[in-house]
């Protein structure tokens, strides 16, 4: 700023903590035409307040930068805070008082459509179609869970979908049945595209409202930039991004991951490179490419190296599936890395983390060392062997530390089927940290809070907060 300058906007009177090691702390901000243009001594900022000033006294209380999501579904998440929500609620009876509301508050919507149920209010994760088919009887609902790895069905959504006891499972998913077969109302991974592509596309009104109000969400936390993780696919919001960028109404900074289609080949790059052209626009960029490796632990389907245990004890066949062939996910990597692509991997279980591995390093060998910052999200399972190999292929370990905390989820429907060894693997940040990774935070919202303060206790004390 030139020495007569003076400050559009100005913090004083406070605590500014500034990230920088050298120095920590300062007094106050000053802020001309959306820029930061001086950071130290309260008495510094004051020289730079003018009579047209917007001056905020801190009055003692700490200021922070931003703080910056590295894994959330922002646009999908506020899409489904308009529609029918469980989230909020733990119990079956709840489930379907909401579910109830919302149908008679929507007589002409032709789906009930929402998301936010936990698996570990059911038996297995598994809920059943009866108490929708009683709440619901002359319309299809189709209801996501918490982590977006299944949905809740009723009787007429099957139905619509022509999913019977002689439907097959698809290769990257399953169809929960009873006894004698017959579909049970929970859908599983690729299971879900039986029925999903049935249900009507929201507008374009709805996924901007939708973004508008995951924003406003968001900043209320202190959040002002952060990576969607899926903006393609079963969730096409990259034209959504672009509107709302475009009428300057997105005031975070965002990087979208495109997504990765598992049933088509390499050839799709070319449709990623022009989709990264058409996606920059304002604050955010479309340069990042997300490709789902395996499932989640607690329907069976993250990739383990050893087989799954049963209610008893014993070992399984199943080790989980690995969407995307581990030869064919290597050259898949390496295109993309030559490409230019922030490579951001899905990868829950122990196989699947090194599976993903594998695919930066051979990246790594066929074109040398980048700055991509390439992300394996989640790792909810490493193996010890896997640790260092973070840091030495210079791949960012995306956590998501309200995961790790004991809760029904984890007890009843993870830890049982992992065993103790495995399961004392899980979620390793601070052995991460110790061998050198560079690790990134995000919430995967609207699978947990996107609370950055939440996440951060969670992260250091393992339990979760009293407000959580």
């Amino acid at each position: 700023m030139e020495p007569n300058g003076t400050a559009s906007l100005a913090f004083v009177n406070g605590r500014v903590y500034t990230m920088d090691a050298a120095r920590r702390w300062a007094g106050g901000v000053a802020v001309r035409d959306g820029r930061i243009v001086a950071v130290g001594t309260d008495g510094h900022v004051r020289e730079l307040i003018g009579a047209e000033t917007d001056v905020v006294d801190l009055g003692g209380r700490m200021l922070l930068p931003g703080f910056q999501d590295a894994h959330i579904h922002a646009a999908a998440s506020g899409l489904e805070m308009l529609r029918c929500n469980l989230s909020e609620a733990y119990s079956l009876p709840e489930y379907e008082r909401i579910v109830r509301s919302y149908t008679v508050a929507h007589p002409d919507d032709a789906w009930i459509v929402g998301s936010g149920w936990s698996m570990d209010v059911f038996p297995s994760g598994n809920p059943p179609k009866e108490p929708l088919d009683r709440v619901v009887a002359d319309r299809p609902v189709r209801l996501w869970s918490r982590d977006g790895h299944s949905v809740w069905v009723n009787s007429r959504a099957l139905e619509i979908a022509g999913v019977t006891r002689d439907t097959p499972d698809p290769a990257d998913g399953w169809i929960v049945r009873d006894e004698e077969g017959v579909p049970a109302g929970t859908l599983h991974e690729g299971a879900i595209d039986l029925v999903e592509r049935h249900v009507p596309e929201p507008s374009t009104e709805d996924r901007i409202d939708g973004l508008r109000t995951a924003q406003t969400y968001l900043h209320s936390l202190g959040i002002t930039a952060w990576q969607d993780a899926i903006v393609g696919g079963h969730d096409p919001t990259l034209d959504t991004y672009v509107s709302f960028a475009r009428s300057g109404e997105l005031t975070a900074r965002v990087v979208g991951a495109l997504w990765w289609d598992r049933h088509r080949g390499i050839e799709q790059v070319e449709d990623l490179i022009g989709l990264r052209e058409r996606g920059r626009e304002g604050r955010f960029r479309a340069t990042s490419v997300k490709i789902m490796q395996d499932g989640v632990i607690e329907n069976l389907t993250a990739a383990v190296l050893e087989p799954y245990l049963d209610a008893d004890g014993r070992p399984t066949g199943n080790r989980g599936k690995s969407f995307v062939d581990p030869e064919e996910l290597k050259s898949v990597v390496t295109r993309l890395d030559a490409e230019g692509f922030q490579v951001h991997v899905h990868a829950i279980g122990e196989r699947a983390v090194r599976e993903a591995l594998d695919a930066f390093e051979a990246a790594r060998a066929a074109n040398g060392p980048n700055d991509h910052r390439h992300h394996i999200a989640h790792i909810q399972v490493i193996h010890p062997d896997d640790l260092p190999r973070f840091r030495e292929l210079g791949v960012v370990a995306n956590a998501q530390p309200l995961w790790a905390v004991n809760e029904g989820q984890m007890l009843h429907l993870t830890i049982p089927f992992l065993g103790a060894e495995r399961s004392s693997w899980q979620y390793p940040f601070g052995s991460l940290v110790r061998s050198g990774a560079t690790l990134a935070m995000g919430s995967d919202w609207a699978v947990s809070s996107p609370n950055p303060l939440w996440e951060m206790h969670v992260a250091v004390h393992r339990t979760a907060p009293t407000a959580y």
